[in-house]
């Protein structure tokens, strides 16, 4: 016997709950359209987040929301879909776009203070976007994503989903931040408020990049990325159960560590290593002291 919904007067995490735990190959009932549409339209309107900030400074995922988001995925047909900017489709013609008819691209009024510059830019239904976010073409931001206010995501940029992104934040030309849904429970990657990523760096697997940091250009961070801190002689790894976290106002450019082997010695290889060169104050000029230690 199929579990039951429970009645609209319970709380959503219930219902959402009730609707993952339906049994595999059985169809969703009808109530779940609504379920998914009400947990769509919070997350939108940033009432409700995937991750959260705990009392400690940690980020953990809100994992019924995903489960919700995954609901979502389970109960939503394959149809025809205009691309963004585009008008209506014939649902029984060929289409060069399919998608989930309950995840469509995101429209925007002008009331709501979001900028999306025309030119194959997508922001998928279940996306908060602040005000004075700005959008340059062609980029995407994924379902469950946060983007705070004043963020600018640039050309050829991903938001991946249920990533946080702070207020403030530049994400330069073809950043990439990683999405995560399943295992429910992973937390996402969290880019904190006044950051800037640099062009063409990649943050993945729950890293979490703190405050006022700066990404140059070509940092890539994931879990198994150690980063050498040239300041306070630290390495910072990830661990078992926490992300690798780059601190407050560190400045990370790509270096490279040497290979020690005997082999590896004689053909001078090394290993890619981003590393910390300084810290941020008042008084930095972030572009000048990148390009001092690069040069």
């Amino acid at each position: 016997m199929s579990p039951s919904i429970p009645d609209l007067g319970t709380t959503l995490q219930e219902r959402i709950d009730a609707l993952h735990a339906w049994p595999a190959g059985e169809v969703l009932p009808e109530a779940a359209g609504e379920v998914v549409a009400e947990l769509l339209s919070r997350l939108e309107a940033g009432s409700l987040r995937s991750a959260v900030r705990e009392d400690d400074g940690s980020w953990a995922a809100v994992p019924w929301v995903k489960r919700g988001i995954l609901v979502a995925f389970r109960s939503g047909r394959i149809t025809p879909v205009a691309a963004p900017g585009g008008g209506a489709v014939d649902s029984g013609a060929p289409s060069a776009f399919l998608d989930k008819h309950n995840l469509p691209v995101r429209r925007f009024a002008a009331g709501e203070g979001v900028r999306v510059v025309p030119g194959g830019s997508a922001v998928r239904r279940g996306a908060y976007l602040g005000r004075g976010v700005v959008c340059m073409p062609p980029m995407y931001v994924n379902v469950g994503a946060w983007v705070g206010a004043g963020s600018m995501i640039d050309s050829h940029a991903l938001v991946g989903s249920c990533a946080q992104i702070g207020e403030r934040v530049h994400l330069s030309a073809a950043a990439q931040i990683g999405g995560v849904l399943e295992p429910v429970g992973a937390a996402p990657v969290v880019i904190e408020d006044d950051v800037l990523v640099g062009g063409n760096a990649g943050v993945y697997e729950g890293t979490v990049v703190r405050r006022g940091a700066v990404l140059a250009a070509g940092v890539i961070l994931t879990r198994g990325t150690p980063v050498f801190d040239l300041v306070r002689e630290e390495v910072y790894r990830a661990g078992p159960s926490r992300p690798l976290e780059i601190p407050e106002d560190a400045v990370v450019v790509p270096g490279g560590r040497a290979v020690n082997r005997e082999w590896a010695r004689a053909q001078g290889l090394s290993l890619y290593a981003p590393v910390i060169v300084k810290y941020r104050d008042a008084g930095t000029d972030v572009a000048t002291a990148m390009e001092d230690w690069l040069r």
